[in-house]
């Protein structure tokens, strides 16, 4: 039977690296989200003294301790202030606060200082870091700021979009990072001139996906991103917007063992070109998925997909996308983590599914159950078989200092229009931590 017939009408942990330190300056601190030691001394080999104060972790959203690359320029590094002595692109005539380490400097993200800091020995549990003013700004440890608090649901300004995820920053008018272009778009980059309903801005999505971090997060749908009882909900399982679209290369990805679909329809992505601080080695943003396609089309021709194409493509990615599954599916039905739906339709997983390699329902089936959808319109239309999510993921990627880099955020019907999916985008955060590789994984529901 076609789909549309069934339609209705209505993280890993991160390694810490070494301080950095020169006379009478304190230790160079980068971004990170760890809660472990860290290392003290220079060598990174936990030992304390004058070489280095060790340093731990910190469960900050955005902070952390210094990496072993953090650049200390050698000898007496504070003497002319016309010099870049740090390498960090800034003398101190040109605002650099301490030369001695090329994590301080005004293109640096602050970071939250430890007040149980640990001397050497690794820091350990209790360990910590020193606090200092790393972007130069004058102040130390101030709060993180958001910017989407007072946003419009209906706001269709990309730059908007971009603050719904927490990038407030934008680079230019003196700033040297942070967005430097924002649009909505197709998939494959075509311009796209309105979004319309295909996207959202706002605290929650129903009762209880409720936004990450600061006061919005980003929807995106191919269908109506708006929930159960807004005055533009969709109503059904279904409803359509852009037509028929052109996919990126490689794309829609095929899940191993499925026979996948090659065209795409109601595509609608946001696309952000952004300029890394200047001591950032990753970053990181949560996501959450859901379609009306689980249970009954898993491992289809009809499997929607969400994506977040970077260019250049860091290594892990999977044709330069970096969300996916420990398998290297791609978000969609199919994913390993799609673990919150309905178990009363247990039967009917993967029931459409054709050909020698379908698979069996995950057991536990549904350990989180619905309660995720609730208010969403994704268990109130759909009866048949109760829709499915995945809850919250993040997803890590690296990125060099200063780099410039684009990501793509993009969500389609694969096969065809009906059966609509959405996900929620926030949290998007910079670390400086150590070793930062391509993942995904899931992380709580804030409410």
């Amino acid at each position: 039977m076609k789909k549309w017939q069934w339609t209705l009408v209505a993280l890993a942990p991160m390694a810490l690296g070494a301080a950095a330190a020169c006379s009478g300056t304190e230790d160079g601190s980068v971004i990170t989200n760890d809660d472990d030691g860290g290392a003290g001394g220079n060598t990174g080999q936990g030992s304390g003294g004058n070489a280095g104060q060790g340093s731990g972790g910190s469960s900050n959203n955005a902070v952390g301790s210094v990496t072993a690359a953090s650049g200390m320029a050698p000898g007496n590094c504070n003497t002319d202030p016309t010099l870049d002595d740090d390498g960090d692109g800034f003398s101190e005539d040109q605002g650099d606060c301490n030369d001695c380490d090329a994590n301080t400097n005004p293109d640096a993200i602050e970071v939250i200082g430890d007040p149980n800091m640990g001397m050497g020995g690794g820091g350990g549990a209790g360990g910590g870091y020193m606090a200092a003013d790393e972007n130069c700004n004058g102040m130390v440890d101030e709060a993180p700021t958001t910017c989407d608090g007072n946003l419009a649901g209906n706001d269709v300004n990309a730059l908007s979009g971009a603050k719904a995820i927490d990038l407030c920053h934008e680079a230019g008018n003196g700033q040297g990072w942070g967005v430097v272009t924002a649009n909505y778009v197709r998939a494959n980059g075509a311009a796209l001139a309105n979004p319309g309903l295909a996207v959202a801005l706002v605290a929650q999505f129903g009762t209880n996906a409720v936004a990450q971090n600061g006061g919005a997060m980003l929807v995106m749908s191919s269908g109506n991103a708006r929930p159960l009882n807004h005055p533009e909900a969709c109503g059904s399982q279904t409803c359509m917007h852009s037509g028929a679209g052109t996919p990126p290369p490689m794309f829609p990805q095929d899940v191993p063992g499925c026979l996948g679909g090659s065209n795409i329809n109601d595509d609608v992505a946001l696309e952000l070109q952004i300029k890394a601080p200047s001591n950032a080695t990753g970053y990181s943003f949560d996501f959450a998925f859901q379609s009306f396609e689980f249970p009954e089309w898993v491992c289809t021709t009809y499997n929607d997909q969400f994506i977040a194409l970077v260019t250049p493509p860091p290594m892990g990615s999977i044709n330069g996308n970096v969300s996916f599954d420990s398998l290297g599916n791609p978000v969609s039905v199919n994913l390993a983590l799609f673990d919150h739906c309905d178990p009363q339709f247990q039967s009917m997983f993967a029931q459409n599914c054709f050909g020698g390699s379908c698979p069996t329902a995950p057991s536990p089936y549904c350990p989180q159950g619905n309660a995720f959808m609730a208010g969403s319109g994704f268990n109130a239309w759909d009866t048949f078989s109760g829709s499915g999510a995945t809850g919250w993921l993040q997803t890590t990627a690296p990125i060099g200092a200063n780099e410039t880099f684009t990501i793509r955020y993009a969500i389609w019907d694969t096969g065809d229009s009906a059966l609509d999916s959405t996900v929620y985008i926030d949290n998007f955060r910079w670390t400086a931590e150590a070793g930062v590789q391509v993942g995904t994984g899931e992380v709580p529901n804030p409410k």
